[in-house]
């Protein structure tokens, strides 16, 4: 039986998770395909950070030493998710963890220097990535300029206000 074009498809066919409500799952599944190829380009060229994890080695470099809660705060990122991200950067050497002398119950980070080293290649790399993600861009429109812009109009109007709105 095939469906009426004037029909919404039913639940479970593609176009049913497809369509504009399911703008979270299309951005994600880009975010996912960004860093999979993103991790070719640091493989490329012998950069161990992990692509998600680039960010944060950033922020750390920056503040010299830093609190979970100040590597959160600095990325706009809750401290857990910082938590998650921390285990794996200390397995790879890039930064190193030791207890706050002022408070116990704080850990500390510091980039190591391999990790300054690993943010070195990063920066060689930074340039090509952004001269890529131009041409990208020249070809389908500023996607991050309008993934910000998304987000800015969110925050100014949510989806729920959006959607009491309709009624």
């Amino acid at each position: 039986m095939t469906e009426k074009a004037d029909q919404p498809p039913k639940f479970g066919s593609a176009a049913t998770i497809d369509d504009a409500v399911f703008l979270g799952r299309t951005v994600e599944r880009l975010s996912i395909l960004i860093a999979e190829q993103s991790k070719e380009v640091f493989d490329d060229n012998g950069i161990v950070i992990p692509v998600r994890s680039c960010s944060l080695m950033i922020v750390i470099s920056k503040l010299g030493t830093a609190s979970a809660a100040d590597i959160a705060r600095e990325l706009g990122r809750s401290h857990q998710l910082v938590m998650q991200k921390i285990p794996k950067l200390v397995k790879l050497g890039l930064i190193i963890q030791y207890p706050d002398e002022q408070d116990a119950r704080r850990k500390l980070f510091k980039v190591t220097d391999l990790g300054a080293k690993q943010l070195m290649r990063f920066e060689q790399c930074r340039d090509r990535l952004r001269a890529a993600y131009e041409g990208l861009f020249a070809e389908v429109g500023d996607l991050k300029k309008m993934v910000e812009q998304t987000a800015e109009a969110l925050n100014r109007k949510p989806l729920d206000r959006r959607v009491l709105d309709m009624k």
